[in-house]
């Protein structure tokens, strides 16, 4: 595994320092199971961090082809030895995982396994997740050096864990607050501006027959506050762009949103994404509000237990898929229903980027909501 205590140390050093500086909770994810594969010179590596519905929130593997975990399936249940594995609070190690009698088979196209070690990540009481590794490159399998390391990672990958969700929670608070902030000084400004409109309007009205000159004068300032007033909105508008966004792209904006969704409703609610280019930033945007109306819809009106979010390329483009299994609605019927479901405003924000919007969806049937962008 390395060339002595020195080359050994460093390697664990150089891991435990990559899994603090990160913030965001996937990175944290995927540097922690890079780094226990590469430590421990394991084939496999995966780490799992539960949900409240028998499943998995996040799934993240190292050894394992993007084409062949697609080929897998959808992330796993907790059954056998990872459920074992999050009631636990020190390691397991097998020489045979398949010979275990909690063992329950592999997908199709998982590929095989033996040799296994495995331990929870625990803050206190609670367990964050599970650290899974298979298949020691070296015979003999996992050692006791080996089951001491990865309990020593654990203990670390906790803390970066739970430092990174901090970090989520705050961003969200901040922004949070930021929005609101906005929102009183959006209606402060605008609501002072149409008030001088009004009494602007009603001057104007009542001169209009003694004295058309000066109702005249009063019309054109009507048109200038009502130019201030645009402005304005304009200006608020640019400032609400979600901050997650400019800072993090798309990608883990809305990744960030579908698990905060997930966590609060009794809805399953997923995110996918596959081979997704930087986008122009209006596009990014507009994709972005599409995805947050078609969730607000699917959790709040459809009575869906499941929405699954899709990003995926298409060209030098991308196509945003939103379907949820809930109560559906008849499309000949959309004039009615549009407004209801924000349908228009989704149509506009995708034909003010040169995108397009469809819509699928039957009563009893779910609903199904796309919008392509062609990029940039």
């Amino acid at each position: 595994m390395d060339n002595g205590p020195r080359s050994g140390l460093a390697a664990v050093s150089t891991a435990l320092l990559a899994m603090s500086r990160r913030l965001e909770v996937r990175d944290v994810l995927r540097t922690i199971v890079v780094s226990a594969r590469e430590l421990l010179d394991a084939r496999y590596a995966a780490l799992g961090v539960p949900d409240d519905h028998g499943g998995f929130a996040q799934f993240v593997v190292d050894g394992i082809s993007e084409d062949q975990w697609r080929r897998i399936g959808p992330l796993p249940r907790q059954h056998g030895i990872l459920a074992a594995m999050l009631h636990r609070e020190g390691a397991e190690r097998l020489a045979d995982v398949r010979k275990d009698p909690r063992f329950e088979g592999w997908p199709d196209a998982h590929p095989e396994m033996s040799d296994f070690l495995g331990h929870p990540v625990r803050d206190g009481e609670e367990t964050l997740g599970a650290l899974f590794l298979a298949d020691k490159r070296v015979p003999g399998g996992f050692t006791d050096e080996d089951e001491e390391l990865l309990g020593l990672l654990a203990q670390h990958a906790a803390i970066a864990l739970t430092n990174a969700r901090l970090y989520e929670r705050s961003r969200e608070l901040t922004i949070s607050e930021e929005r609101s902030r906005l929102a009183h000084e959006l209606h402060d400004a605008v609501s002072q501006k149409l008030f001088s409109l009004r009494l602007t309007a009603q001057a104007a009205a009542a001169l209009v027959d003694r004295d058309p000159g000066r109702a005249k004068e009063e019309l054109h300032e009507v048109a200038a506050l009502a130019a201030e007033a645009a402005d304005e909105l304009r200006a608020a508008v640019t400032e609400l762009r979600p901050a997650g966004l400019d800072e993090d792209g798309l990608v883990p904006t809305l990744r960030g949103q579908v698990r905060v969704l997930d966590r609060a409703h009794t809805a399953h609610v997923t995110f996918a994404c596959d081979g997704i280019r930087a986008l122009p930033s209006s596009q990014e945007e507009a994709l972005l509000r599409v995805a947050q109306e078609a969730l607000h819809n699917a959790l709040r009106h459809a009575d869906a237990d499941r929405v699954e979010v899709v990003l995926a390329r298409r060209g030098p483009g991308a196509v945003l898929t939103v379907a949820d299994n809930g109560r559906g609605f008849d499309p000949r019927a959309v004039r009615a229903a549009g407004r209801h479901l924000g349908l228009v405003s989704m149509r506009d924000r995708a034909d003010g980027v040169g995108g397009r919007l469809t819509v699928h969806s039957a009563p009893g049937k779910g609903t199904t909501i796309e919008m392509e962008v062609p990029g940039g």
